[in-house]
């Protein structure tokens, strides 16, 4: 029995997700709540190493199945080892991406099938999915330039390819309504966190 909630955060390079879900981490923290963050791809040791060899530069061989089935390992081996736990403990878990990025990222942007990246990602997760995604929705040449100079393997695709990922997410947040909520990334940070944490406390 999962007595927590679990909230993702997702969006395209720089759209401030991670920001966020720090300071949403501060906030439930100050409340009081059991909570903790935790990322994608990573957040124990084997994902780690997982997360190195898919954002390495080098690695330009690599092609996109690969790249699926990597991700998709580093998350089964976080939902075994942190996810379910905590989430059986009754944790306030935020997570800085999960499936819904390998579906915007490698199904929308590299053309891998959605139904068979949704089907990988049943059996990698064990069935777990978000309570609420929050999906900052950012123009893509903003976030690349908030992101800098210094880009890792996936940060430096194509324009196009990127424009695929944000186009496939907003595809996601128009079919999943209720699970993802949206918001303008493009918003001052204050005002961006007081509509998530408008959200959270009717959830919580």
């Amino acid at each position: 029995m999962l007595k927590g909630k679990f909230i993702t955060f997702e969006g395209s390079e720089g759209c401030g997700k991670s920001t966020q879900s720090r300071m949403l981490l501060e906030h439930l923290k100050a409340a009081g709540r059991q909570v903790k963050l935790i990322r994608e791809p990573g957040g124990v040791a084997i994902s780690e190493k997982i997360r190195a060899i898919l954002l390495d530069k080098a690695n330009t061989a690599m092609n996109r199945e690969c790249e699926t089935l990597l991700y998709m390992a580093a998350r089964a081996q976080l939902v075994e080892e942190v996810v379910i736990p905590e989430l059986e403990q009754g944790t306030v878990l935020l997570c800085d991406r999960f499936l819904d990025s390998t579906i915007a990222y490698q199904g929308y942007g590299c053309g891998v099938p959605v139904d068979a990246i949704r089907s990988v990602g049943l059996f990698a997760t064990k069935g777990i999915a978000p309570d609420l995604t929050i999906f900052l929705d950012l123009d893509v040449e903003e976030g690349l330039r908030r992101r800098g100079a210094e880009r890792d393997r996936i940060e430096l695709r194509s324009m196009e390819y990127h424009n695929k990922v944000r186009n496939g997410y907003l595809d996601m947040a128009k079919k999943e309504p209720m699970r993802i909520m949206a918001i303008d990334g493009s918003l001052p940070r204050d005002v961006i966190f007081a509509r998530i944490c408008a959200r959270i406390e009717t959830m919580l």
